[in-house]
C-alpha cells in the first residue's frame, strides 16, 4: 500500500477531501521526522512506536581493496509494533 492508496482509503471512509487527507498525512509524517531527528522518540498507543536506536562503532572489511574501515557510531529510525497490532496482523494475514 502506497501514500496515496492510504489517502484514498481514509478520504473514502471519512468522507474529507483527498487534498485535506494528503496534507494531513505529509503533516504527520513531518511531525514524526522533525521528532525523530531531535532524538525524541513517537508513541502511538496501540499502533507502535517509532524510535531512535543507536549503532555502535564497529570495524568492517573493504573486500575488494583487502583493507579494514571503521564505521562510527551513529543512530538509526526504527518502528517497534505494538503488541495489540502484531497479534492483530499474526492472527489475520493469509
Amino acid at each position: 500500500m502506497t501514500k496515496a492508496d492510504i489517502v484514498n482509503e481514509i478520504s473514502k471512509t471519512t468522507g474529507i477531501e483527498k487534498v485535506t487527507v494528503q496534507r494531513t498525512v505529509e503533516a504527520l509524517m513531518d511531525t514524526v521526522k522533525a521528532s525523530l531527528q531531535k532524538g525524541n522518540n513517537v508513541y502511538l498507543r496501540g499502533f507502535g512506536s517509532f524510535i531512535v536506536k543507536k549503532r555502535a562503532e564497529k570495524t568492517a572489511r573493504n573486500i575488494s581493496k583487502n583493507t579494514t574501515i571503521i564505521i562510527p557510531q551513529h543512530f538509526i529510525p526504527a518502528f517497534k509494533p505494538a503488541k495489540t497490532f502484531v497479534s492483530q496482523v499474526k492472527n489475520h494475514v493469509e
